[in-house]
């Protein structure tokens, strides 16, 4: 039950931009300002406030930011700017002088501080009438959601700035994640996507310490958290996973089934030069022997991954050299950037011969090309399987969903026909009938 909105009720529109990681921070956010007793609207013509969360990571991320800022001043004027280009006041307020605050990633309070600035929250608000969902407000459809586990990352990669605008990994306590976990599935959640900047690391930075969920201990470690979530009944789905030794150990758990049988793991490139070059680990050949042996242990294991082409220094024969082993890892879902010169990026410090933007172009088309081929070639081994589909969307054409190998956004979906009532939610048993480089067309059984 809620009252109705009275024309005192402070109103807040929010833009997110960026990553999953970031979205979970404007969750947040906008959990505590539902708390207050704000309203969150869609328009920037009814809000009292914009608060704008921006993402930093490269430079078409920063434009875009900045494009956003500048169209919510224009249709708002009051504008507070929150998120990992927030770190970068000088630059945003160069551009838009006028922004109320700036605040960096993770900074809750202060954001929510600068909405009181402008507009204070509502006097005779009663939390106990006006109730948020025990979840949280939400930005992801109903069925899913992002589950952060970690802020941070102790890595050094030439080519990121992340460390210098998270900071160094903070794990967050496992009963906490595991309690919230709960609460998600409470309400109606059916997949649960695992988010850091280094998932695999999760605990490192508090010695695996032991916590309680429900009375019973569970160590802050990747393993356990695993355990413990696939007690829920639901879809876990590992991103941002790092090939440490460690992660040996969860394949059996998606061998089992209690969890998806998917690894996003951000490879970013396979010559050893250029992991040298990027401070990633340089141990290829290894990588291949280990896809190969989860594979063994789990034959029906999805690997996601991104590359980076055109990184300084990257020779045709390094680029050939990572076309080989795509060829070689046969890896099920692929994402590919052109190398980015982020300003504060240790790469850009390197001295390595630049790569002309024509030639990364040209690189990125040809392993495009590349893994389209391996892609389309592993869709189409599922044509006349059997396989899980949760329902994402239905419109007039039909049903929209995704099966276990298919994270939302960022990978494939699978066109459903049925003659049954779908909703966005449902999980339903289909056969494949057809396949191209990235989706996936099936019936109901």
């Amino acid at each position: 039950m809620s009252t109705t909105p009275t024309p005192t009720t402070p109103k807040v529109g929010f833009v997110s931009l960026g990553c999953p990681k970031a979205l979970v921070d404007s969750e947040r956010i906008l959990t505590q300002l539902r708390m207050e007793g704000y309203e969150v609207v869609p328009t920037y013509q009814d809000a009292d406030v914009v608060v704008v969360n921006t993402c930093g990571f490269i430079d078409s991320a920063k434009a875009e930011s900045l494009e956003v800022i500048g169209e919510a001043i224009a249709e708002n004027g009051k504008v507070i700017v929150t998120g990992c280009m927030g770190v970068e006041e000088g630059a945003i307020r160069d551009v838009h002088p006028s922004v109320l605050a700036v605040t960096g990633p993770q900074q809750y309070e202060q954001v929510v501080n600068a909405v009181h600035e402008v507009i204070p929250p509502k006097q005779d608000h009663n939390p106990l009438i006006d109730l948020v969902p025990p979840q949280g407000i939400k930005l992801t459809p109903r069925h899913y959601a992002y589950l952060k586990i970690s802020e941070g990352c102790n890595h050094s990669c030439s080519f990121c700035i992340i460390p210098s605008m998270r900071g160094k990994l903070v794990s967050r306590p496992v009963g906490e994640v595991l309690s919230e976990a709960e609460r998600l599935v409470k309400a109606g959640v059916k997949e649960l996507l695992v988010i850091s900047q280094d998932t695999s690391a999760y605990g490192v930075d508090v010695k695996y310490k032991t916590d309680f969920w429900n009375g019973r201990p569970v160590k802050t470690r990747m393993l356990e958290l695993c355990e413990a979530l696939s007690s829920l009944g639901v879809w876990v789905r590992l991103h941002y996973v790092y090939p440490y030794p460690n992660v040996d150990d969860v394949i059996p758990l998606m061998a089992e089934g209690k969890i998806l049988p998917y690894l996003d793991i951000p490879f970013q490139h396979a010559s050893p030069k250029v992991l040298k070059s990027m401070k990633r680990p340089a141990f290829e050949d290894k990588t291949l022997a280990r896809i190969k042996k989860w594979r063994e242990q789990c034959p029906e294991l999805i690997i996601r991954s991104t590359f980076i082409v055109g990184f300084p220094g990257e020779t045709e024969e390094d680029f050939q050299y990572l076309l080989d082993w795509l060829s070689e890892a046969q890896l099920d879902r692929v994402g590919c950037f052109q190398y980015s010169p982020v300003e504060g990026a240790p790469a850009n410090d390197l001295g390595l011969e630049v790569v002309p933007d024509d030639i990364k172009q040209e690189r990125w088309d040809r392993f495009m090309a590349h893994q389209q081929q391996i892609s389309a070639a592993r869709l189409q081994l599922r044509v006349g399987k059997e396989i899980e589909v949760l329902i994402d969307e239905v419109d007039e054409q039909g049903a929209i969903g995704r099966s276990f190998f298919d994270a939302p956004e960022i990978d494939g979906v699978v066109y459903v026909e049925s003659d049954r009532d779908l909703k966005p939610g449902d999980k339903v048993l289909c056969r494949v009938t057809e396949a191209d480089e990235y989706d996936l067309w099936a019936e109901t059984l």
